[in-house]
């Protein structure tokens, strides 16, 4: 995901994605400690959308 396409949500939306993204996470966590993760750079991914994610919902917040 990219960060254009988070700067066109709004807050709501952004921490609906938020959420997903984190679910996603902890989803992908419990598949590596389960030896059920075959591409692991999954979770590296989902780790920096996740990033992204809160980058701009702060960035809403500080109102720029």
């Amino acid at each position: 995901m990219e960060a254009k396409e988070l700067r066109a949500k709004d807050a709501a939306a952004l921490a609906k994605e938020l959420q997903d993204l984190q679910k996603a996470h902890f989803s992908l966590r419990m598949q590596k400690a389960t030896q059920q993760l075959n591409n692991t750079a999954q979770i590296r991914a989902v780790r920096r959308d996740i990033a992204r994610a809160r980058t701009v919902l702060g960035q809403k917040a500080a109102g720029k």
